[in-house]
């Protein structure tokens, strides 16, 4: 077992590193003039640190069971969890400061963005795409994206699932207004799912995983040539500005990072303890994970221009009333830390 002293040792090192990336990142944001970019505060030291407390939100089975799956919920700062069913709902917490940071796909930032929320893009990762998918029932007589038109397709209102659903109706030829999306937390279009009160479920894991057991879905679209597969870090500009929840911020991304790398590399542990943290079967846990997991990419100007392309195909279907400038959102201050991860 690791001794405590060499962790100290490291994390005082990581500290160092974190404050000497800081200044670089602030200078470099100064440097470029844009005002979007607020000063980075000061790292603060480890008893400093010890007395912060971070608001993580997270959803079903993500990031709380990847770092205990990693052996990395050791944190020298208390952290309190708040579950969401989805990515729209948790950036509203950040948003409103009631929870720190919390990790989402794809389209949630955007809607949060287009509303002018007080939010922070700070990491990125990249996963695959075949679950985001389109599911039927076995008996259904879609075969296909091309028959969606005039369907009822349940989806939650501003989720990466909503930016799929977009992007399969595009290459289909279809909009929004072909159809009937209804808007569903996942709990309640599970039920209506499974009651025929709709004709499709667009999803991700491990519901995607979950409904396919449970009764034998089908997926009719995936995002296999259309999806980025992007899922993001989100902070608060609040917890950004304060120097104890910023410090704490870096190096949680730094952890998570780790845990993700872990779970790549261990599928079985991760899929034993996403079993065990959720409650959901074995079963479901281990086709979820052999998918394959998000794993860190940089947060560069290929991922921004994916997400402002996403962007503005919601605004011209007018789902997003207004374009914006997806970079606006983007705060690359940890982008050191998490090279060295």
């Amino acid at each position: 077992m690791e001794q405590p002293t060499v962790r100290r040792r490291e994390f005082l090192a990581a500290l160092a590193l974190s404050a000497t990336s800081a200044g670089l990142l602030s200078a470099c944001a100064s440097g470029r003039g844009d005002p979007t970019q607020a000063p980075v505060p000061a790292p603060v030291d480890a008893g400093q640190l010890a007395r912060v407390t971070l608001r993580v939100g997270d959803q079903k089975g993500n990031s709380r069971s990847l770092l205990r799956s990693a052996g990395l919920d050791d944190f020298p700062y208390t952290v309190q969890w708040a579950t969401f069913p989805s990515g729209p709902p948790l950036l509203e917490a950040v948003s409103a400061d009631a929870i720190d940071l919390g990790g989402v796909g794809n389209t949630p930032p955007l809607f949060a963005a287009a509303a002018g929320a007080k939010i922070k893009i700070i990491a990125s990762s990249k996963g695959n795409v075949a679950s985001d998918a389109l599911v039927v029932l076995p008996d259904s007589p879609l075969r296909g994206r091309d028959q969606l038109r005039g369907r009822k397709i349940a989806v939650a209102k501003g989720s990466s699932a909503h930016g799929q659903i977009l992007l399969t109706l595009r290459t289909a030829g279809l909009t929004p207004d072909d159809v009937e999306l209804v808007f569903l937390q996942p709990s309640d279009a599970l039920g209506a799912f499974k009651q025929g009160a709709v004709d499709a479920w667009a999803i991700w894991d491990p519901y995607f995983s979950q409904i396919q057991l449970e009764s034998g879905a089908r997926a009719i679209a995936d995002g296999q040539g259309t999806a980025n597969g992007l899922s993001f870090q989100v902070a608060g500009t609040a917890a950004l500005a304060d120097a104890g929840r910023n410090t704490a911020i870096g190096d949680y991304l730094v952890r998570l990072a780790k845990a993700q790398r872990f779970a790549d590399g261990n599928r079985e542990q991760r899929a034993q303890s996403w079993s065990a943290d959720t409650g959901l079967p074995i079963e479901v846990t281990r086709r979820a994970t052999e998918l394959g997991p998000d794993l860190p990419v940089a947060l560069d100007d290929a991922v921004i221009r994916s997400e402002q392309e996403l962007a503005d195909a919601f605004v011209a279907a007018k789902e997003i009333p207004r374009r914006f400038e997806f970079a606006e959102f983007v705060d690359p201050r940890f982008a050191a830390q998490l090279a060295t991860a």
